[in-house]
């Protein structure tokens, strides 16, 4: 079974979303989770345990849940608003001059201030795994050699064994299947390999795909 990062999401009653991420165990070689966007405004992005895929093609990911199934899953983003106090340099009291950073000191130890709200994101990512997406960079044992397209995953365990690097690198329009044993270690965007450009060459071709 292909996972294929950035495919379009079928839901049991019809297009749902898309693939925007995989969450992997990287001591396991497991992919656990999919994050699926959405397809209907605000297309929020859903965090989809791996055993809901029923079915992929190079195209599509297809999962046993109905689209409201989808919307009841937890987020993948969680925003928080805080609000904040910050130095309003637009209230100076007549007679007082600017303290550092140009904002305007009210005797005796008072900076006049007005709120604002921020937006903060958190990803909600299992402890331990990382949020893999497709394009993510491949390096190669001595350098750069492509991205990620995809992960092909054994059905029967669950287990990842290869992965497909993206057309576009140093070999032309094929994809290059590499073996999972073959990655040394992933990081946020960015899987490093244990093999040498000379190596992933003469590793198996597959047909690139249209996206």
């Amino acid at each position: 079974m292909d996972i294929p990062v950035g495919a379009d999401v079928q839901c049991t009653d019809g297009l749902c979303g898309r693939c925007t991420y995989v969450l992997i165990n990287p001591v396991q070689r497991e992919i656990t989770h999919l994050v699926v966007q959405e397809e209907e405004s605000p297309h929020a992005e859903r965090v989809v345990p791996i055993a809901a895929v029923n079915e992929t093609t190079p195209d599509m990911i297809l999962l046993r849940y109905s689209t409201e199934e989808l919307g009841n899953l937890d987020p993948f983003i969680e925003n928080e608003y805080l609000r904040e106090d910050l130095p309003d340099p637009d209230s100076a009291p007549a007679g007082f001059g600017t303290g550092a950073g140009g904002s305007y000191m009210v005797w005796p130890y008072a900076t006049p201030t007005h709120n604002v709200t921020v937006r903060v994101e958190t990803k909600h990512i299992p402890l331990g795994e990382l949020a893999i997406k497709r394009g993510a960079h491949i390096e190669a044992s001595d350098g750069r050699v492509g991205r990620v397209d995809e992960f092909l995953v054994d059905p029967c365990c669950e287990h990842v064994t290869h992965l497909i690097m993206r057309e576009g690198h140093l070999w032309g329009q094929k994809d290059i299947s590499i073996p999972v044993d073959e990655i040394d270690r992933m990081e946020k965007d960015t899987v490093y390999l244990k093999l040498s450009k000379r190596e992933i060459e003469a590793l198996p071709t597959v047909p690139a795909h249209r996206w």
